[in-house]
């Protein structure tokens, strides 16, 4: 069983959203401060709809905590919908046209729903809001050990950004400042425009993002059992993330296309111990870190809901139709690799719990330390 669990639960426009969070020692210190920008950081990008105007996202604490410190029980969250109060005032049609890219139909298929609108409400990347939250909560654990974690965007469209060293803070501010969360402020100029273009066209787009992990460990997760590999179950984590396709371990479609000798790292004999001078695995090796950098990419597909009608069926009548228009973006994947981030740091948290944990953050440095 998972050292650390966590649910969410709530839908896109019902009155909160909720999450619980099991397996936190006790005694860790939550900074509301840094827990509310990762909401914040969320909710940002370049070509995000509307609706981030209306919602201001914070986390309000319903258990689990006591004098802003963990009590080693389920932490328990709310994030409140402002959008909720809007939605109450509009009477909502029953949804019988499924649009194409979301789960509607398949979930409605799954489920004997009538109402499209039913699936829609959990499916939504509304319910990331959560997951940012609770990853906020894990980043916090392994900062108290000396692992970060950051991301940047690689490719918007046909734009693409080479990838930069996040271990440099004034890097990771330069990301963080930016609006398509990229480092080259040419890159960002011509994503922005690329964006401005798709949203004349009445399109959307996707892309590619990477989250690093930095100053993980030797030693976490394990080659001995399928499930226990922790480059599956990052990529499990990340691919479950709403629009992302595809799911890579350092540059690994690259690497396929090379040969061996081009492709592993060489191990090299140093005064502190072998090391890498290059880090094309990832950072993981049979499933288990190696030291390096933790790198993890994803490919996020053009959002679903594009402003050009999409052709679709009226499961009612049988008959052809269009998919309605539903408030969304143009491209999220500046807030995706956002998501990315609290979805890798739970995964790593709950690998460092494994190898390290005890019941109180006092007991996991003890351990760490020896």
């Amino acid at each position: 069983m998972s050292q650390l669990r966590f649910f969410t639960a709530g839908e896109s426009h019902g009155p909160s959203l909720t999450g619980i969070l099991e397996g936190l020692p006790a005694g860790l210190l939550l900074d509301e401060d840094a827990i509310n920008r990762d909401l914040t950081r969320r909710q940002g990008g370049y070509g995000r709809s509307g609706r981030q105007v209306i919602e201001k996202d914070r986390v309000e604490w319903m258990g689990g905590v006591e004098t802003s410190c963990t009590t080693g029980a389920p932490l328990a969250i709310r994030i409140e919908n402002r959008d909720y109060t809007n939605q109450q005032k509009r009477e909502k049609p029953v949804l019988t046209v499924p649009r194409p890219g979301h789960a509607d139909l398949a979930g409605a298929s799954k489920y004997r729903l009538r109402d499209f609108r039913t699936v829609l409400e959990r499916a939504s990347a509304r319910e990331t809001a959560m997951r940012v939250a609770m990853g906020a909560v894990a980043k916090l654990l392994l900062k108290e050990f000396g692992i970060e974690i950051a991301s940047q965007v690689l490719e918007i469209g046909a734009v693409s950004s080479d990838a930069v060293d996040l271990s440099d803070a004034d890097t990771r501010r330069r990301v963080d400042e930016s609006a398509v969360r990229v480092a080259d402020p040419d890159i960002e100029r011509r994503m922005i425009d690329l964006i401005d273009r798709t949203r004349r066209d009445r399109d959307t787009l996707g892309g590619i993002f990477e989250v690093q992990v930095l100053g993980a460990p030797v030693g976490l997760g394990s080659y001995v059992q399928w499930d226990r590999k922790l480059d599956g179950r990052l990529a499990q984590a990340v691919m479950s993330i709403q629009a992302i396709k595809g799911v890579a371990l350092g540059p690994a479609f690259e690497n396929a296309r090379s040969r061996g000798t081009q492709v592993h790292d060489a191990i090299l004999p140093d005064d502190a111990g072998p090391i890498r001078p290059t880090n094309r695995a990832g950072g993981l090796e049979g499933g288990v870190t190696n030291g390096e950098p933790i790198v993890i990419r994803a490919a996020m597909k053009p959002i679903s809901t594009t402003l050009t009608p999409m052709p679709s069926v009226d499961v009612r009548t049988g008959e052809a139709s269009e998919a309605i228009y539903q408030r969304s973006d143009i491209c999220a994947v500046p807030a995706a690799s956002v998501v990315g981030e609290a979805m890798v740091a739970l995964v790593i948290a709950d690998a460092f719990l494994e190898k390290y944990g005890g019941d109180s953050v006092e007991e996991i440095r003890e351990r760490f330390a020896r």
